[in-house]
């Protein structure tokens, strides 16, 4: 009689055999120097490397991408060599890392662009503020991109991508969701165009195809994912039909045979501001053929046990990991867990950065 499936059995995710199917998911920390990867980044992630995958933070792929005060990039050579450090001590850890490429669109501010505007499908402002070197602002309203740049901002994420392969990533998951430009693009309250990229959910979707394409075309489809929010309502997201909308795009993505598909269940917040799709995973299994990594207030019981009923393949944990380096390691020895500290999330200053960040306890046995 075989066992049953769980986060500690191994698993296949593209070109990679995992160890675990325990993903540590994606995480804005801001402790970036000048948008370069540091020392204590490459120690964060290496305490974390017994995840059967890490996704690193979003990581903007344009100098214009900027959405936060000391977010990495992956443009230039000085951020590829802070990646490559950061590799490094993952891969020495036995560990898989995989770069999330990221561009914030509409959700920032000319004070994080060198005064210039942000950029979007529509001009239409995001709800919501930000931290910038002028204090907390409101979010700026965005400029509509033209027709013609739009290519260029797909080739960033291809060179994005590169990037990532040159800084020696083992893949790259695409930021498609809580409303950053891939999202934007996807969904009708943000996106009211009328060239080939709006109006229909085709013509909608043709943003995000062309990046997934461009990007598949540096570092192959099983070293690709992409994480999608159908639910997601931070700063002011809408769809009208979103079970249409995001049903298309999965039933696209099918065709690249990507490592994998990272899906988002609504938050709170999500759920008191408006009706939306509930659970996601149920909603949107159907109409994707590959593996799926779920995200969404998972535990070890629960995560377990969407793993069991095969719903989801792996299962990401956002605040766990914060807090717990060694995680799965507790979870083995049914060892109790560090509480995170909401308070030491965001690094948006210059000192003390290591507190609540690198300075979590393991245990040792």
């Amino acid at each position: 009689m075989t066992s049953a499936i769980n986060l500690f059995s191994s698993v296949q995710l593209g070109s990679h055999t995992l160890p675990n199917r325990i993903v540590m998911a994606p995480m804005t920390r801001l402790r970036a120097v000048e948008s370069i990867p540091t020392a204590l980044m490459a120690e964060y992630y290496a305490q974390r490397a017994s995840a059967g995958l890490i996704i690193t933070e979003c990581t903007m792929v344009s100098p214009l991408s900027h959405g936060y005060m000391n977010c990495p990039g992956i443009y230039s050579q000085e951020q590829v060599q802070g990646w490559q450090q950061v590799t490094k001590a993952v891969h020495e850890k036995n560990g898989k890392i995989f770069l999330q490429l990221w561009h914030s669109g509409r959700i920032t501010h000319p004070a994080l662009l060198n005064g210039e505007s942000p950029v979007a499908p529509s001009a239409i402002a995001a709800v919501g503020t930000l931290h910038t070197p002028i204090g907390k602002v409101e979010l700026a309203p965005p400029r509509a991109l033209e027709t013609a740049e739009i290519p260029q901002i797909v080739e960033q994420f291809r060179q994005g991508a590169a990037n990532a392969m040159a800084a020696g990533f083992d893949g790259v998951e695409l930021h498609g969701a809580f409303g950053y430009l891939i999202d934007q693009f996807l969904q009708d309250g943000s996106n009211q165009r009328r060239d080939a990229y709006g109006a229909s959910i085709a013509n909608r979707a043709r943003f995000l195809l062309e990046v997934v394409e461009a990007v598949s075309s540096v570092c192959s489809g099983d070293r690709l994912g992409i994480r999608l929010s159908p639910s997601n309502t931070f700063y002011g997201m809408q769809d009208s039909n979103p079970k249409a909308t995001f049903s298309y795009v999965l039933q696209a993505l099918n065709e690249f045979n990507l490592a994998y598909l990272h899906l988002m269940e609504p938050n709170e917040n999500d759920l008191a501001t408006r009706e939306v799709i509930n659970p996601v995973l149920a909603t949107f299994r159907p109409f994707y053929q590959g593996t799926i990594i779920t995200n969404g207030g998972y535990d070890q019981t629960t995560g377990n046990a969407v793993i069991a009923s095969g719903d989801a393949d792996l299962v990401s944990f956002g605040r766990l990991f914060i807090a717990n380096p060694d995680l799965p390691h507790r979870w083995q020895i049914s060892a109790p867990l560090n509480p995170p500290n909401p308070g030491t999330f965001y690094g948006l200053g210059t000192e003390g950065l290591d507190k609540g960040y690198t300075d979590y306890p393991a245990l040792y046995t």
